[in-house]
């Protein structure tokens, strides 16, 4: 699995990237075929103080690409509200594989 952390108008502390590589081993406790992780925290420049830290990432994983998005005040609480959407995404994306799978099995023996 190749994984990419960088950062947009912040600098990615080790700290930040110890964090992010344990909430991903999540992700690959689930689904074992993932190519490739990108993941991108950035500082969004505006007025308003209110979810101007945001994780966005990129699973390329066997077969689609999945992406997700959060933004919240602080950045470690906006990485865990992405790693628990990318946790959904990942799952419903292998449940629907097995089923397709399963489907196309029965086919075969009926």
């Amino acid at each position: 699995m190749n994984l990419t952390i960088s950062g947009h108008h912040l600098e990615v502390t080790p700290a930040l990237r110890e964090y992010v590589m344990a909430k991903l081993d999540r992700i690959t406790r689930h689904f074992d075929q993932v190519v490739d992780v990108k993941v991108l925290l950035s500082v969004e420049k505006q007025k308003e103080k209110e979810k101007r830290q945001r994780a966005e990432c990129n699973v390329r994983v066997k077969g689609s690409d999945l992406f997700a998005e959060s933004a919240h005040f602080d950045l470690y609480a906006a990485v865990d509200e992405l790693m628990d959407k990318l946790d959904r995404i990942v799952v419903r994306h292998k449940n629907k594989l097995q089923d397709h799978q399963a489907e196309a099995l029965k086919r075969a023996y009926a």
